[in-house]
């Protein structure tokens, strides 16, 4: 899972403000910390589809000092964003990953949807055509 370290701010009117310092254009507001907490999930989710649509690289988790907040992105999104990652690092690109699983684009575009509910099988699909293996582990 991919932990993402957040700033949570106490605002002059109650409000709790949530930046990201690996995403410096990722914000939220919460009305108390466990508020910020959820809308801080929203807003990393958001941001990571702006990189997917800009075709960019989505940068991993710097690392959290001890008692630092983070956000956890589910399984299935950190596998996506993992794949994402492994593809641009191989300089491929979305037809080229439909190709090499011998599928049409579309699928591949829903693959990189972070509001689909992709099947962990096709993930693992994918990262299989890219030369990698997907591991699960339970902790």
């Amino acid at each position: 899972m991919l932990n993402y370290p957040i700033t949570l701010t106490p605002d002059s009117n109650g409000t709790y403000l949530v930046g990201f310092p690996d995403f410096p254009e990722a914000n939220s507001v919460g009305d108390d910390k466990e508020d910020a907490l959820r809308n801080a999930v929203d807003a990393l989710e958001t941001v990571l589809s702006i990189y997917f649509d800009e075709r960019r690289p989505v940068p991993l988790p710097s690392t959290a000092d001890v008692g630092d907040a983070v956000v956890t992105l589910p399984a299935l999104e950190t596998a996506k964003v993992l794949v994402w990652n492994e593809m641009f690092e191989q300089n491929l690109r979305k037809a080229d990953l439909a190709r090499a699983l011998d599928v049409h684009t579309p699928q591949v575009d829903r693959l990189f949807d972070l509001g689909h509910s992709s099947k962990i099988e096709f993930v693992e699909q994918a990262a299989k055509a890219l030369g990698k293996k997907l591991q699960v582990t339970l902790v």
